[in-house]
């Protein structure tokens, strides 16, 4: 694609990195075929290519972004299918995250729009406010205040759960030793939201790798990853989050060294792995950034890597959902489903498994259309193949999914605790099958 930058403007990083990427598209379309929205809408302007074209418009120009373009950008799920598709390896993903930041710092939204994203970007990095704002919610669900609102609002109140899960010790910081000889230790990122709604999750994850030999650490002054602010454009906010980490990180490689660092939602996974290019023009961070990137791993990453995974057959037919942050972002379509196999259970392919289920972090609830779209769509393709419970390895499909179909909807580390002599999920307490 021909770009018309100026050298004053090719002067800033931010902006020559995007005319790098946007010289690789050469307009073939075969992100189309694999957009989400492109298939929902029909818009050529809601598919990659069409985007590619506005965002390319609008940091030419220089001036504040339109309307359109905040509309379609708005839109994009940054599911990533279109960077497994495009054959000429357009970074999409650099480029829509410099222009959600450009749109943030030069588009005044409508007051309520600003009210909910503001709300959002506060509450979801915050465990203890998150867990908070879910009660107060689910206490005016109870008493049908919700039925009151409308639009996006009542889509948020939708998507309360109807009832929390208590705290598990595991997301507090802390050292959780290796059984037996230790083979390993390994840092884990406990995120926010998760151990808010799921923290089963990393309680599963620190019994497997404690039975595995390996140590865990929950630093205490590591938290949210950013990527909930860094795809809402908000720079700083996501800056600060990662700085928190990188450096909590580096003390524990310095203090007692770490082998990876392990991320149990694809989501903050392909954000910390992306680490070391968000800081790329520090010079304060990019080194130990860069470091923190080179040793994050997805949990189904390190135990393939210790090669120990094999289970007593618990005769479950489990549907696998890969995520589009793990199978796109992180390009690991097919381990997890792998590793359910080893440990004995029967896993089936979903049909269409590269469009996203619609949740895509704060997705579901500022498009709450788009989003139910491709919910229902999700829902429908698994249940054609029958399966007893669903897997996948991101909290955001897991929540969206969870009510969307008729089984239980788990994470793939609690499969194979349980496969591998931890207990058995309770979401699957029901089943036949001990």
């Amino acid at each position: 694609m021909q770009t018309n930058f100026t050298l004053a403007q090719l002067a800033d990083p931010n902006t020559a990195e995007a005319e790098k990427i946007l010289r690789t598209c050469v307009h073939c379309g075969f992100c189309t075929a694999t957009c989400p929205t492109y298939l929902l809408l029909g818009d050529e302007l809601d598919s990659p290519r069409g985007r590619i074209y506005l965002i390319k418009d609008m940091l030419e120009g220089g001036q504040p972004a339109s309307d359109a373009v905040v509309t379609h950008v708005d839109r994009c799920l940054s599911c990533l299918s279109c960077m497994t598709t495009c054959p000429s390896g357009v970074h999409y993903m650099h480029l829509v995250d410099y222009a959600r930041q450009y749109i943030e710092d030069s588009y005044r939204r409508p007051l309520l729009d600003r009210i909910l994203r503001s709300l959002l970007a506060y509450l979801l990095p915050r465990p203890g406010m998150f867990r908070f704002a879910l009660m107060a919610g689910g206490l005016a669900k109870k008493l049908g205040l919700t039925n009151l609102l409308r639009g996006r609002v009542k889509a948020m109140a939708d998507l309360l759960p109807k009832s929390l899960p208590p705290a598990a010790p595991t997301d507090r910081p802390g050292i959780f030793p290796a059984q037996g000889k230790q083979r390993g230790r390994v840092a884990l990122l406990a995120g926010c939201a998760q151990q808010v709604l799921r923290p089963q999750i990393n309680a599963a994850t620190i019994r497997l790798l404690n039975r595995l030999g390996i140590e865990v650490v929950v630093p205490s002054d590591a938290g949210c990853c950013g990527s909930l602010t860094h795809h809402m454009g908000r720079h700083e906010a996501a800056h600060k989050s990662a700085i928190d980490n990188i450096a909590a990180w580096h003390h524990e490689m310095e203090l007692n060294g770490l082998d990876a660092i392990i991320v149990t939602a694809s989501g903050c996974g392909t954000t910390v792995k992306d680490y070391g290019f968000m800081f790329r023009d520090d010079l304060t961070w990019r080194d130990r950034a860069e470091r923190v990137s080179k040793l994050a791993c997805d949990i189904s990453e390190y135990l393939d890597r210790l090669g120990d995974i094999s289970g007593v057959a618990k005769q479950l037919r489990v549907a696998y959902h890969a995520a589009c942050s793990l199978q796109h972002g992180q390009k690991l379509r097919d381990l997890p489903a792998k590793l359910l196999r080893h440990a004995g259970f029967e896993v089936v392919d979903i049909p269409e498994g590269h469009i996203c289920c619609g949740s895509a972090g704060t997705y579901n609830m500022l498009q709450p259309e788009l989003s139910a779209g491709l919910r229902q769509r999700k829902a429908a393709n698994i249940e054609r193949v029958g399966p007893q419970a669903v897997a996948t390895g991101n909290i955001g499909c897991l929540q969206q999914l969870t009510g969307a179909v008729d089984v239980p909807v788990v994470h793939t580390v609690e499969l194979l605790d349980w496969a591998m002599g931890g207990p058995k999920p309770d979401l699957l307490a029901s089943t036949l099958h001990s």
